[in-house]
């Protein structure tokens, strides 16, 4: 979860990737939760992406927000839906060489469009996963 006090940071540390998601989902909540849970070196600063300040935030980012989940490296770079979600179960050292596999063609084109069947179908999938 994402900093809530008064003296929280509104940005992630140099080293830390934010994450943004959607704050009314619960099988996104959950997801979180269970990254968060296994984040040791404390990597990510998730940040629903309605409660997100502008910058980084615009419209086209709230946008595309909407519909999956958004990493922004420290670098600037950012990625979405399946490719963010990998790089979060490395960030978390979640079977590493497993996560690089996801990586390659085939399995890369795979992995997006079970995100996006999963991401349109939430409340079904949310029954199951990460309860």
């Amino acid at each position: 979860m994402a900093p809530t006090s008064k003296t929280a940071p509104a940005a992630p540390r140099q080293s830390q990737y934010w994450l943004f998601w959607d704050g009314t989902c619960g099988f996104c909540r959950r997801s979180v939760d269970w990254a968060l849970s296994r984040d040791e070196a404390n990597l990510l600063f998730p940040t629903p992406y309605q409660q997100a300040p502008d910058p980084p935030m615009d419209p086209t980012l709230t946008a595309a927000c909407a519909r999956g989940v958004h990493l922004i490296h420290p670098d600037g770079r950012i990625e979405r839906a399946g490719r963010a979600c990998l790089t979060v179960l490395q960030l978390i050292g979640y079977a590493p060489q497993f996560v690089r596999l996801l990586r390659l063609p085939p399995f890369i084109w795979m992995l997006e469009i079970g995100y996006w069947l999963t991401a349109r179908n939430r409340a079904f999938f949310s029954r199951f996963l990460f309860r």
